[in-house]
């Protein structure tokens, strides 16, 4: 059977992208640059033809992926599956005020084992991330998709296609509006590009 290409997709920049953690905080939109971004990436993935569109919940999500259905031609469908990391009670704090805390500290050098307080683990959303992507190749089996997510959900995706232990996190870039491609089949999978940046 033939593979399905799967474009997973960093959602465009907010002026919160470098200063808070976010995670599930409601109503971080793109501001004027991550619209932008936003374009280009519709324009880029225009050319693979998708299929099918898919977005987190989350708004900006949900706002870089309007483009690309516009572009397309196509629905951007809400999937939970792919929502950002359940930051618990880090949600919406700064990263100067997380800095100093040690539990921040061991979750950036433990990821595979950490969590945040009152939170979801990285390995739990990569179950829930992975368990997404083979469910939708059996539904879209040879057909091209976009999937438009958050970095660390992108990441443990990656990971887990690659074997390697979400530890390595750190040790590649998912850059805001960035893209990433996975080929799925019965049986197997491999990553095909990682961060191409339109922006």
């Amino acid at each position: 059977m033939a593979s399905t290409l799967l474009w997973l997709v960093r959602h465009a920049t907010h002026t919160r992208v470098a200063s808070v953690l976010c995670g599930r905080m409601a109503d971080v939109g793109l501001d004027e640059a991550g619209h932008a971004q936003a374009a280009r990436l519709a324009d880029r993935l225009m050319r693979e033809s998708p299929r099918a569109l898919y977005a987190s919940p989350q708004r900006r999500a949900c706002e870089t992926a309007e483009g690309v259905a516009l572009r397309c031609g196509l629905p951007a469908a809400v999937a939970p599956d792919i929502d950002e990391i359940d930051f618990g009670d880090w949600t919406g704090l700064t990263f100067a005020t997380l800095h100093d805390d040690p539990l921040w500290q061991r979750w950036n050098d433990a990821r595979a084992t950490v969590r945040p307080p009152r939170g979801e683990s990285m390995a739990e959303a990569q179950d829930r991330v992975l368990r997404w992507a083979w469910c939708l190749r059996a539904r879209h089996p040879g057909g091209t998709v976009v999937a438009v997510s958050h970095a660390d959900v992108i990441k443990a995706a990656l990971a887990g296609i690659l074997g390697l232990s979400l530890d390595c996190h750190a040790r590649f870039e998912i850059a805001p509006a960035s893209i990433s491609a996975v080929a799925l089949w019965e049986g197997g999978a491999k990553v095909l590009q990682v961060n191409e940046t339109v922006a």
